[in-house]
Parts: structure tokens; C-alpha cells; sequence
């Protein structure tokens, strides 16, 4: 049994990693095409298809960390990061249907640097925690 645990909490972290990995770049993307927006006739096609593959990406990344905390039994503040960026995305593709770019843009460059805050975190090497000292 213990085999199990240890070999299941590598594999879920690292589809943890792949999934917050994807997601990133897929609001890279859509922050590419808003940009293309501007200047192409095709820009609207790819930042709509582009909003369909940031929303399942955020919904991987939900799936991807309720795998990685089950299993292992960790800490179940990946479920709260993932949960809280799909209301963010939710909310992003209900600004972006109501035409709203003061909101939406902003919360696209928000949502952009969090998953890349999410990403260093789940990258970075963890690293042991140090006795506290006093002095």
C-alpha cells in the first residue's frame, strides 16, 4: 500500500505541473490574440476558439489538482487555487460574451500572472523548513 501512495503522488504532480503548464500558455495565447484583435480580421476566430481551450485547460487543472491531493492525502490548497481560477475564468467568459474590455482585459492580465505565480510554485523545489530561531 505504501508503494502505491508514493508512486501515485509523483505522477500527480506532475500532471499537476503539465496542467497548470497548459493553462499558463493558453492565456499567453489569448493574450496574443486580443492583441491580433486589433489588427486582424482573424483575431476574432482565434481568441474565440482560444477562450473554449483556456476554459477546459482551467477545468484540467481543477481535475489535475483533486487527483494530486486524493491520493496522497496532501494539502488541499491546489483544489482552492484551481476552484478560484475557474470562477475567475468563468467570470472572464462572461465579460468577454458582454463586450465589457475595461473588465475583461484586466482581469486577462491578472488571470495571466497567476498562473504563472501558480506554475514558479509548483516548479520550485521545495525546500525544507528551517527550525525557527530566536534572537
Amino acid at each position: 500500500m505504501t508503494g502505491q501512495t508514493t508512486a501515485a503522488a509523483p505522477r500527480g504532480r506532475t500532471f499537476l505541473r503539465t496542467a497548470i503548464a497548459l493553462q499558463t500558455l493558453t492565456l499567453f495565447f489569448q493574450a496574443a490574440t486580443a492583441g491580433m484583435l486589433l489588427t486582424s480580421s482573424h483575431g476574432y476566430l482565434l481568441h474565440d476558439i482560444g477562450s473554449k481551450v483556456m476554459y477546459a485547460a482551467t477545468m484540467l487543472y481543477v481535475l489535475a489538482a483533486v487527483l494530486a491531493w486524493r491520493p496522497g492525502g496532501g494539502s488541499s490548497r491546489p483544489v482552492l487555487y484551481a476552484t478560484g481560477f475557474l470562477l475567475l475564468a468563468s467570470a472572464q467568459v462572461a465579460l468577454g460574451i458582454a463586450h465589457m474590455p475595461s473588465l475583461h482585459v484586466p482581469l486577462g492580465v491578472v488571470m495571466f500572472a497567476l498562473s504563472t505565480l501558480a506554475l514558479v510554485r509548483a516548479l520550485s523545489p521545495r525546500l525544507p523548513l528551517r527550525p525557527a530561531t530566536r534572537s
